[in-house]
């Protein structure tokens, strides 16, 4: 069982791997997860090496791999091509996979469940599992997390009026937008996933 700290750390080194094809520095996967210490770096590097995520070749730390490891390969489901939600087409199996960890992991996220109807208009219904990535910042247009007087969260898409306040907006036609004094919303995080099951 991985820490907090030891699955952001992975994911960063995941991520650096799959868009740079290549492994990061100790400086780079430290700006990645918000630690300045190398040291600190090194050891849960040299941690993961250690539990067998991790691989470390002559090519120094720039020569990290990642283990593919049983609980991994259990996460991905083939991805066999495309079909249309209109006219019908072939779907054509293909070689692919999808890797659901990379889909809905990363660090700073985690599932909330949907209760109530006020954002089925986007197809958020109740009883479905949202993946939000904490933050404390948002875009206008964003769906959010908003922490309502620090008592009340709700999931809404987040405008910022002129005057100063938040709207918060439902995505349901037969809801009104709710406004608030901006020092009555804190931001949570931003909607990034959804989950929904049949069985």
């Amino acid at each position: 069982m991985l820490t907090e700290l030891e699955q952001r750390i992975l994911e960063a080194i995941r991520q650096h791997i799959e868009q740079y094809e290549g492994a990061p520095t100790l400086v780079e996967i430290g700006e990645a997860v918000g630690v300045s210490s190398k040291g600190t770096i090194h050891r849960y590097v040299q941690g993961l090496i250690d539990k067998g995520h991790l691989v470390r070749n002559h090519a120094g730390w720039r020569g990290l791999q990642l283990v593919e490891d049983e609980d991994e390969a259990s996460a991905s489901l083939p991805l066999l091509g495309k079909i249309a939600a209109g006219l019908p087409i072939e779907a054509i199996p293909g070689h692919d996979k999808l890797n659901l960890m990379d889909f809905f992991m990363g660090p700073g996220r985690f599932i909330l469940k949907v209760v109530g109807d006020s954002m089925i208009d986007v197809g958020i219904l109740d009883g479905d599992m949202v993946v939000i990535r904490h933050c404390q910042q948002a875009n206008s247009g964003e769906i959010v997390v908003a922490l309502i007087d620090g008592e009340e969260a709700t999931l809404k898409r987040l405008k910022y009026m002129n005057d100063g306040r938040i709207k918060l907006i439902p995505e349901n036609s037969a809801m009104q937008p709710f406004v608030y004094a901006a020092q009555r919303v804190r931001i949570q995080g931003v909607l990034v996933g959804q989950m929904r099951s049949y069985v």
